[in-house]
């Protein structure tokens, strides 16, 4: 919980400063920007918790929601229904998360090599078979771009976009799944000491699996989405580095890279940490060539904290 509200009041920090600085930074638009962006991102940082939770790390998401993203207007363009077409792309995610379960597990390969070889993989093969060329969604779609970009309109110009709700209801369950069930409490434990949980009668092996592919299929929604955010996919570009963004929001949520700790909440408020900081970048004209930069300083002071948390835990334990 000292995480959750140590993160929540860098969000506060950030956004109040911004506001004060640049007063356009609160308008019903800036906002609503903020709030779809921080539900794409979010969601696929829930997936990335969970493995990240068992102690592994999935470096494949950016690549995934590319190859979601250029492969859904291909199977719509061919004549197959949008049902047809979405349930298609979203098996495809789940077994690829099968796929990295299997080799981490059964072939025993480490989850850095086996999702490195997917980044460059899953962008070779999308760029493949759209032969790079760019690929869109037309004007037949509106009512399915309608989960991307529909908003609910509340109140002084000001529309909840319908990602955040898609949000809300992963969060949930997500939550839910890792608090309320035995299968959670597995998941945690196996990031805590493998050892221990192994001879506990835990079911490592499935639970690993099963982690890649809840991070998987979260990355194929994700990858709908954003393909249906922007309408139009770009092979070589769609979805660059953003597992960046995932791993950079589970770190700051509370997620330790040792494995172990988690939680949604805190995923899902480190997710819009990130982009308020990039909506902010932006805003206040500061070069965006440093938005990397600013992600990698987040991310190595959110493993500092991290590691220095743990050493005064320990201390004080002894």
């Amino acid at each position: 919980m000292k995480k959750i509200l140590g993160i929540f009041g860098l969000l506060v920090a950030v956004f109040a400063l911004t506001w004060a600085i640049e007063p356009k930074f609160a308008s019903a638009y800036n906002l609503q920007n903020i709030i779809r962006w921080t539900s794409l991102f979010g969601i696929i940082s829930i997936g990335a918790a969970f493995v990240i939770i068992t102690g592994g790390i999935d470096l494949s998401i950016g690549s995934l929601i590319g190859l979601v993203g250029c492969t859904l207007p291909l199977l719509l363009s061919a004549g197959y229904s949008p049902l047809v077409s979405i349930g298609t792309v979203c098996a495809l995610s789940l077994c690829i998360g099968l796929l990295h379960g299997l080799l981490i597990t059964r072939v025993h390969l480490q989850p850095f090599v086996v999702t490195l070889c997917g980044l460059l993989l899953y962008r070779g093969l999308g760029r493949w078979i759209t032969h790079d060329q760019v690929q869109g969604f037309g004007s037949s779609y509106e009512p399915l771009r309608a989960l991307a970009i529909g908003k609910i309109p509340l109140f002084g110009g000001f529309s909840l976009p319908i990602p955040f709700l898609i949000l809300v209801g992963l969060g949930l369950a997500a939550a839910a799944f890792l608090n309320r069930t035995i299968w959670g409490r597995y998941l945690l434990a196996l990031g805590r000491n493998e050892e221990a949980a192994r001879y506990s009668g835990v079911p490592i092996e499935r639970m690993k699996i099963l982690a890649y592919i809840i991070c998987s299929g979260t990355a194929g929604l994700g990858g709908i989405l954003f393909a249906l955010d922007v309408n139009s996919v770009q092979p070589a570009g769609q979805g660059n580095f953003y597992e960046l963004y995932a791993i950079a929001a589970a770190v700051l949520g509370g997620c330790s890279l040792r494995g172990g700790e988690g939680s949604i909440l805190g995923v899902i408020i480190g997710a819009a940490v990130m982009r308020v900081l990039y909506n902010a970048i932006n805003v206040l004209g500061i070069p965006t060539q440093l938005e990397f930069a600013i992600i990698g300083i987040v991310i190595l002071t959110g493993v500092i904290a991290d590691e220095l948390i743990r050493r005064v835990a320990a201390r004080r334990s002894t």
